[in-house]
């Protein structure tokens, strides 16, 4: 018995591999956006996320007491707005190219954006109320 490769083994594996290497790649591409939950961007998916749609973008800080004060209301828009907006969070101090882009100075600060431009924005720990009017004119 030899150690020659059978040609249709080979074949298979490398077309497996092309198929595996397809899906590492469109999946790292394109992040899931689970309805009902807020999304936790970064500067390798921003962009994508803001670009269709309406998104609220929660910058906020760790550190921040008034920002942990908004995290329940946050949870709920993300919940209540489930299939017609995404709910979604930036750290300031991890992220801090996108924050200088959108002229983040204080944080909390609540950028509302539609496809991919920003047309609404909200700084401070405001509740519940005005994000809810924000989305719903944008909606």
């Amino acid at each position: 018995m030899t150690d020659i490769p059978d040609p249709e083994l080979t074949r298979l594996r490398e077309q497996k591999l092309k198929e595996l290497q397809h899906t590492m790649a469109t999946e790292s591409k394109t992040p899931t956006h689970p309805q009902g939950k807020v999304l936790h961007l970064s500067t390798h998916d921003f962009d994508q996320t803001i670009s269709q749609g309406v998104t609220l973008v929660d910058f906020f800080a760790e550190w921040c007491g008034p920002c942990k004060m908004m995290v329940p209301v946050v949870d709920k828009l993300a919940q209540e707005y489930a299939g017609l907006a995404k709910v979604a969070k930036v750290d300031v101090d991890h992220n801090i190219e996108i924050a200088m882009r959108y002229r983040v100075q204080g944080v909390p600060t609540f950028a509302l954006f539609k496809d991919g431009v920003m047309v609404h924005r909200v700084v401070g720990g405001v509740g519940y109320q005005p994000l809810k009017t924000a989305l719903d004119t944008f909606l």
